[in-house]
């Protein structure tokens, strides 16, 4: 039996992998660190819990429009405007089964065989997948170190071809914590507007951003790049929310419709009940978000201070997210290996940079757990 080069091509997920292999060694009774999967430990706030509880009760349990319920669109829409100067009509917006679902459904409507998607690198590992799936070629450009992991327009504008078809912005970024400021996003929407491609803006992490770092929104930056810009956000980890699956984008009206009708013969629509829980989460009190990113900030100082504290380890400190990735060059060691042996042997689970596009520079992406026990192996 063969199966279809879109699967076969797929790697599987490095990211899920060390998790489930953390997590059966902690059903066996090992005690385990874990740096693994990108997802706050916090539980859900009571009122969004107690909203999905409300709307099982009352039966709130069948079809939704595909594109996600009107009252949920209109929070989305009303967040928009508040939060990141956005003026989308419910018509520009889709509901999804998660983030990851939205950003999915735009390679599938965007691209097509022989386009080009330039991607920074480091990456969220699932970006090239989806571009593979959608048939269209990644193109890499290197976000350095240098530059706090952030793009420079030389490098971007020398990536830039006839068949450009899209730009992945993370901000915050997953790995790197890194965060586009005005400047940086100026000169991508130029470049935008004068090469006529689309940016995917991903801002699922917009609400863990730290010091005195403001999060702005590309779409927001004038009608042309608004234009060209699809926006991607959800609830999973400003409102610890990763089981609920529900994440959102807004857009071209006429890229939305497309994403919409593909949405309703893959998926249907989004749970019920998990809409219902994001419309609490969206509309009542902010108040969790703040506590989870103080705690975040807290964890992220320490980590940190640990880290660069460590003979042959360091990281830059991270503006966003909840994320410290670290070189490794000098351990001599390539990311998979060394986080396979602190599995095994420190019982320490992190996640390997291969996967995000830089292994022998940078290694590991750790997120901001509550403690830190490695140092003394490193060392």
């Amino acid at each position: 039996m063969k199966l279809a080069n879109r699967v076969s091509d797929i790697a599987e997920s490095v990211t899920l992998d060390i998790t489930s292999k953390a997590k059966k060694m902690v059903k066996e009774g090992i005690d385990v660190v874990s740096f693994a999967a990108g997802e706050p430990d916090f539980d859900t706030p009571k009122h969004i819990k107690d909203a999905a509880i409300k709307a099982i009760n009352e039966g709130f349990t069948k079809y939704t429009p595909s594109s996600g319920m009107p009252e949920l669109k209109d929070a989305i829409a009303q967040k928009f405007k508040k939060d990141n100067g956005l003026d989308y009509t419910p018509a520009q917006i889709v509901v999804s089964n998660g983030a990851k679902h939205s950003l999915a459904n735009i390679f599938q409507a965007l691209c097509e065989a022989g386009d080009e998607v330039i991607i920074p690198s480091p990456y969220w590992l699932s970006y090239p997948a989806m571009v593979n799936l959608a048939e269209a070629k990644n193109v890499f450009v290197e976000a350095k170190q240098e530059n706090n992991f952030r793009v420079t327009e030389k490098d971007l504008e020398a990536k830039i071809t006839r068949k450009t078809k899209c730009f992945v912005l993370n901000s915050p970024s997953n790995p790197t914590g890194a965060i586009y400021d005005s400047d940086d996003l100026k000169v991508i929407a130029r470049l935008a507007v004068k090469h006529k491609f689309f940016v995917i803006s991903d801002e699922i992490y917009e609400k863990l951003i730290y010091g005195n770092k403001k999060h702005l929104s590309i779409a927001s930056l004038g009608k042309d790049i608004n234009d060209l810009t699809i926006t991607v956000n959800g609830v999973s980890k400003s409102y610890s929310m990763t089981g609920w699956r529900i994440g959102y984008a807004a857009g071209p009206i006429e890229v939305m419709k497309a994403i919409s009708n593909l949405q309703s013969h893959a998926a249907s629509n989004p749970a019920s009940i998990s809409q219902k829980a994001t419309l609490a989460a969206l509309t009542q009190d902010q108040s969790c978000v703040e506590e989870m990113k103080r705690a975040f900030e807290k964890r992220r100082d320490m980590m940190v201070s640990r880290i660069n504290s460590m003979k042959k380890i360091s990281c830059i400190k991270p503006d966003g997210a909840f994320y410290v990735f670290c070189d490794i060059s000098k351990l001599g060691i390539g990311s998979v290996k060394l986080a396979n042996k602190l599995l095994d042997e420190a019982r320490v689970a992190v996640i390997p940079g291969e996967p995000f596009g830089a292994d022998t520079l940078y290694g590991l992406a750790s997120r901001l757990a509550k403690r830190l026990s490695v140092r003394a192996w490193t060392e």
